[in-house]
């Protein structure tokens, strides 16, 4: 089972399930919300357990992200015709065992910096 939880401790998670691709997001939402690159991994929603209070917000027509109240952490993006919720690998509780796999929207990744792994890189999803 993999735990996580926000910055202030109040929205917590559990994912006890099989996890999708590991990705290091580089879209403009992503960007602006997180303040850079959001790391995240997926479970199908019946895989994941959370508790506390999550905020969602209606990030476009197609899907929302989920974030705690009180201290902002976005630890959550869902789509609306998935059943699977990506959650926020830097909320995690190490170790994880988790390694990135892959970087996903890199057509819209910011001009400050560059990516220099090996991963491979797609310019959509």
């Amino acid at each position: 089972m993999i735990k996580g939880r926000c910055l202030c401790g109040d929205v917590g998670f559990f994912v006890d399930g099989r996890l999708g691709r590991a990705a290091a997001c580089h879209c403009s939402q992503c960007r602006k919300q997180s303040g850079h690159v959001w790391a995240s991994s997926s479970a199908d929603e019946s895989d994941i357990t959370i508790t506390g209070p999550v905020k969602w917000f209606a990030a476009s027509e197609s899907a929302k992200r989920g974030f705690c109240p009180k201290c902002g952490s976005f630890l959550f993006w869902k789509a609306h015709d998935e059943d699977a919720v990506s959650f926020s690998l830097g909320a995690l509780d190490e170790p994880t065992g988790i390694r990135l796999q892959c970087h996903i929207f890199v057509a819209d990744k910011g001009d400050y910096y560059d990516i220099i792994d090996d991963l491979p890189q797609s310019e959509m999803s």
